[in-house]
């Protein structure tokens, strides 16, 4: 589909749905910067390491749900 026939299918739309139409051109383009975004910004591994730390329980069996093993 090339541009001069979408242009051409803009001019027929009614007036009162005119801003619909623009409103959604705005979210696409939106959603084209913010997708190019996360792709820029992606997490490095490792970052946490050494700052966190697991319980040696921590697979084992809550308290809580004894009641239903």
């Amino acid at each position: 589909m090339d541009q001069l026939h979408i242009l051409e299918k803009i001019k027929m739309i009614p007036v009162a749905y005119q801003q619909e139409v623009e409103d959604f051109i705005d979210f696409i383009l939106q959603k084209k910067v913010k997708k190019k975004n996360e792709e820029k910004t992606q997490r490095k591994l490792g970052l946490l390491k050494g700052r966190m730390k697991m319980s040696d329980d921590f697979n084992a069996p809550l308290d809580d749900f004894i009641d239903y093993m």
